[in-house]
């Protein structure tokens, strides 16, 4: 199975390792980032514990996340496919960006190559992806990313004793590609 690709707009994936430790607690350093692990990740050691995390999942063939990366191997985020159901050939996708990369096109560039890459490389099928309904920018990127909204799930998550509503889409390998997002500054070209 292959480890990278080239995402849509220049972006590349390439599994995490080790080496990303500072990029990771760098990045949950910022408040948005709190809701997106199970364990905090205010430490090198919670850090290596992520990454670890991201690691055994890929070689139970569970999850596979990928590390998006500009030109010079910046981190700028993070796209995963995670709870792979091999019988019916089901994934989610989930996504997150450094607050430098945000509204750039990132999260919904490497969303759109990880489905890409779910579907040739891994034999996925359907893809699902979810966000909070007051979070209009998710909404963006899933939809750039060519994931169809399907419903609303409601009251699925819980934050700090509220409960949230979810915004439920999905992509199937038979979908078409949506066209790659422009970025400000860039073409699409080439």
């Amino acid at each position: 199975m292959r480890d990278r690709l080239e995402g849509s707009s220049g972006l590349r994936l390439r599994r995490w390792s080790s080496a990303d430790a500072g990029a990771v607690l760098a990045a949950f350093a910022d408040p948005v980032m709190s809701w997106q692990a199970a364990e905090p990740v205010v430490t090198w050691a919670a850090a290596r514990r992520w990454l670890v995390a991201r690691a055994e999942q890929w070689d139970a063939g569970a999850g596979f996340a990928f590390a998006v990366v500009d030109g010079a191997g910046t981190v700028l985020g993070n796209v995963a496919v995670g709870s792979v159901d091999r019988r019916h050939r089901t994934g989610w996708v989930s996504y997150w960006t450094v607050a430098a990369a945000r509204g750039r096109g990132v999260a919904s560039g490497g969303c759109a190559a990880v489905a890409a890459w779910a579907f040739e490389d891994a034999g996925l099928f359907r893809l699902e992806l979810g966000h909070r309904v007051n979070n209009p920018a998710s909404c963006a990127v899933a939809r750039a990313a060519g994931f169809v909204v399907e419903g609303i799930q409601r009251g699925r998550l819980e934050y700090d004793g509220v409960r949230h509503d979810v915004e439920l889409h999905a992509r199937l390998a038979t979908d078409a590609d949506p066209a790659p997002p422009a970025l400000p500054g860039r073409t699409t070209a080439g």
